[in-house]
């Protein structure tokens, strides 16, 4: 026991006698979930690549299990346009993420309820982690069998690969950048990029009107991009005519430029155009080697997957529970028998199960959905026929992102009443 503190006490993690762990992993909207325990307790992180320290968030009811120590308090500031937040910077914590410990590792810890990504991803989330676990090891991410691997990178081998192409990888405060090349307006121009697997869309590009990388004419629509450290986010969606790393091409490709006032922290970092994250990223398996800046692509069974956008106009979080009647596959007979007849009656029997409310906080304008009446805070019951209590948070947004002219009929509880309104699924672009 002296030997293995002694080796991994200096702030790294470290491979517990093993050269490499498989770690699965959940992802949900192009997000990756992985389990991680810190000082005992066991909880569910965003692998982020865009952060440079572990935060944690949404502990309250874990302040008894989850000890944290040694603190000062720091102020945190992150994506969108609320200010810095109030933070303890805790040293000195047990990390343990699969077979990989870090017995030394320094932590920032949230109280204010609103950093909380659970609500708009469905399941618990208590914190995010990435530059920490990518500097130790060889990091792969399997976006295929939803495995990620950590490998020690004294004895890490490269694969013979013809599929693949690896990249020089651009290290600036902790996290990494990739260059490639967007297509617009029938010019070519070479982005640097972000690898933000922290985040759900395609790409996002900063504006920058003296070398045309803006929103082309009128080809755009306002909305709700996602949720930073520091507020939400919000600004235009559009297309590119195509993006490009080396070989790999991408046609007709999904775009966001966020409102600078949403940025201003991601500007310092002067040579970043924008940032590379989930949508485009899980068309490939990576490897990330920090040690010798670099990363390899290959392309895999999602390469080709068209690129979707929510045509709704609605954004649904996880708002409490329902209390939901469900009715019992199995049916009792019930035998009445007299002198004159003799009835078999079958009774159904029900339970009352809890189940996630889910609701609108986020409405589009000029959405179908605005059009057609839905209001924020409605509490979604059906979709097209499909009960909001038998499906996840994922199901219903895919839903909302099928083909253009899809049929909408929605379900809802607005004060106690239930309403049903009808829309089609319209493609603004």
């Amino acid at each position: 026991m002296f030997c293995i503190g002694f080796s991994i006490a200096q702030g790294n993690f470290k491979l517990l006698n093993t050269n490499k762990d498989k770690i699965k992993f959940t992802l949900v909207n192009n997000l990756i979930v992985i389990p991680v325990e810190i000082n005992g307790a066991e909880l569910s992180f965003l692998l982020d690549s865009g952060v440079s320290k572990p935060i944690l968030f949404n502990i309250i009811s874990l302040t008894d299990s989850l000890q944290i120590k040694h603190v000062e308090t720091v102020y945190l500031r992150g994506l969108g346009s609320e200010g810095s937040i109030e933070a303890l910077k805790s040293k000195h914590n047990v990390v343990k993420i699969g077979e990989a410990v870090n017995v030394n590792q320094e932590v920032f810890v949230v109280f204010d309820e609103g950093i909380n990504f659970t609500p708009r991803l469905g399941i618990p989330i208590h914190g995010i982690i990435g530059y920490d676990l990518f500097k130790d090891f060889v990091v792969e991410i399997n976006y295929s069998s939803k495995t990620l691997k950590l490998h020690n990178p004294q004895t890490y081998k490269y694969k013979k690969c013809r599929k693949c192409e690896s990249f020089d990888l651009t290290l600036s405060h902790n996290k990494p950048y990739i260059d490639g090349v967007i297509e617009m307006s029938g010019q070519e121009h070479v982005v640097k990029l972000l690898i933000d697997t922290g985040g759900s869309d395609a790409l996002w590009l900063f504006e920058d009107r003296k070398k045309g990388i803006k929103p082309i004419g009128n080809k755009y629509f306002e909305d709700y991009l996602g949720k930073g450290l520091s507020g939400s986010v919000y600004g235009k969606r559009s297309k590119i005519n195509s993006f490009s790393l080396k070989h790999f091409k991408f046609n007709d490709v999904n775009v966001a430029f966020p409102d600078s006032t949403s940025i201003s922290i991601a500007r310092n970092f002067k040579d970043r155009s924008g940032s590379i994250s989930g949508e485009l990223l899980r068309r490939f398996n990576i490897v990330f080697d920090y040690g010798n800046e670099r990363i390899t692509l290959k392309k895999n069974n999602n390469f080709k997957a068209p690129f979707r956008y929510n045509k709704s106009g609605i954004i649904i979080e996880q708002s409490g529970i329902r209390i939901v009647r469900q009715t019992n596959n199995r049916t009792s007979p019930i035998s009445n028998i007299n002198e004159d007849t003799h009835k078999i009656v079958f009774q159904h029997s029900y339970n009352y199960v809890i189940k996630p409310a889910f609701e609108i906080a986020e409405l589009r304008k000029n959405s179908p959905a605005e059009k057609a009446g839905l209001l924020i805070g409605d509490v979604i019951l059906e979709v097209n026929k499909k009960d909001a209590a038998n499906l996840k948070m994922q199901d219903i947004n895919n839903l909302f992102s099928d083909e253009d002219g899809e049929f909408m009929r929605v379900v809802v509880e607005r004060n106690g009443l239930i309403l049903s309104f009808e829309f089609n699924l319209e493609n603004l672009f």
